[in-house]
């Protein structure tokens, strides 16, 4: 289910998750070569990604 990116916020270990609009988190990590988010890193980055639009694996459990 796609939610909007509504905010960021550091876990305990220092990686960033995007706070949706469903009110879960998800993370958006910069770990090459795996994920590669660089955007992630910089507040401009997290800034253009507000309202974007994530697919939120907790809302797609909670509807199955």
């Amino acid at each position: 289910m796609q939610q909007a990116i509504i905010g960021f916020h550091l876990d305990e270990e220092n990686d960033w998750v995007a706070d949706l609009a469903c009110g879960h988190g998800q993370h958006v990590r910069h770990n090459p070569p795996w994920q590669n988010r660089p955007w992630v890193i910089t507040e401009q980055g997290r800034k253009e990604k507000l309202g974007v639009m994530l697919e939120c694996k907790k809302c797609e459990e909670e509807t199955e």
